[in-house]
């Protein structure tokens, strides 16, 4: 992704985007996209790898650390 001067400089993702379904503990979690963390904290630029989507739309901060959830969930 490119970079302007609205988004973070680091051309890593920020944040992970994720589509799930279901509630509580019966919840799957597929990711579905990236985020970039606008320089000011204020906003963040999206990148869907997955359409259409529908339902709860969530966005985490990237974990280093292995997912241990079904679908990658943080």
């Amino acid at each position: 992704m490119s970079t302007d001067t609205k988004t973070n400089t680091n051309n890593k993702p920020t944040h992970a985007i994720y589509q799930v379904i279901g509630d509580d503990d019966k919840a799957k979690w597929f990711r579905v996209g990236s985020a970039w963390a606008h320089k000011d904290l204020q906003g963040a630029g999206l990148k869907f790898d997955s359409f259409p989507l529908s339902g709860r739309i969530v966005v985490r901060v990237i974990d280093e650390k292995p997912a241990t959830k079904t679908g990658g969930a943080a």
